[in-house]
């Protein structure tokens, strides 16, 4: 009599069907929120049953997590900009539709910012795997302004990592600013790159 397969044996999904099924779970969490979603939904939609879903992903949370890091939504970054200068390597990284703070990827944080409080699996999950590259991207980019002598003694980069996308985060979710190009500049001259450097904005310094 044979055995039944264990999930390490199934046949899993993988290629262009699972991203299929990530691009339909990001595309519900958006369209939904995180707490009315589940799997069926995301199976009805990405057009496979939930049994399919549950050879790759053993939950709703680590789904959502799965799709999150790896949609182009996410404008997940690899690499830190190594522009020559702090204010421009910030610039780079969050400026912009594609940068880590455009629309798309304030709306998903937003989309998942109560599970956070309220779903500890989901919760450590996405600090793990969404989360901790982007803040240590923003840590890298801290270290090499570092090693050209740009940071003040006793700079935090630490708190100044988390920082800018808090202040932009708070624009954008309790005031219902947009971020722009022109907000994410204004914040990096007026507040970050002052606390980073021990030198006030001077507007002629950057011309």
């Amino acid at each position: 009599m044979s055995q039944p397969r264990t999930a390490e044996q199934r046949p899993r999904v993988a290629g262009a069907r699972e991203e299929e099924i990530l691009e339909a779970a990001v595309t519900q969490l958006l369209e939904v929120g995180y707490d009315r979603l589940t799997m069926d939904r995301v199976a009805d939609h990405a057009h496979a049953s939930k049994a399919t879903l549950y050879r790759r992903w053993s939950s709703k949370q680590s789904l959502i997590v799965d799709a999150l890091t790896r949609s182009h939504h996410a404008a997940e970054t690899i690499e830190p900009p190594d522009t020559g200068s702090l204010r421009s390597d910030l610039l780079a990284l969050f400026g912009g539709a594609g940068g880590i703070a455009g629309k798309a990827a304030t709306g998903i944080f937003g989309m998942v910012i109560t599970a956070l409080q309220t779903d500890p699996e989901f919760a450590a999950e996405f600090r793990q795997k969404f989360l901790a590259p982007k803040l240590e991207v923003q840590q890298r980019i801290y270290q090499q302004a570092a090693d050209r002598g740009e940071l003040a003694a006793g700079a935090d980069p630490s708190l100044l990592g988390p920082a800018l996308a808090g202040i932009l985060l708070h624009r954008a979710l309790a005031l219902g600013e947009a971020i722009t190009p022109d907000l994410v500049e204004r914040v990096v001259d007026q507040i970050i790159v002052p606390a980073a450097t021990g030198r006030p904005f001077t507007p002629q310094e950057h011309a």
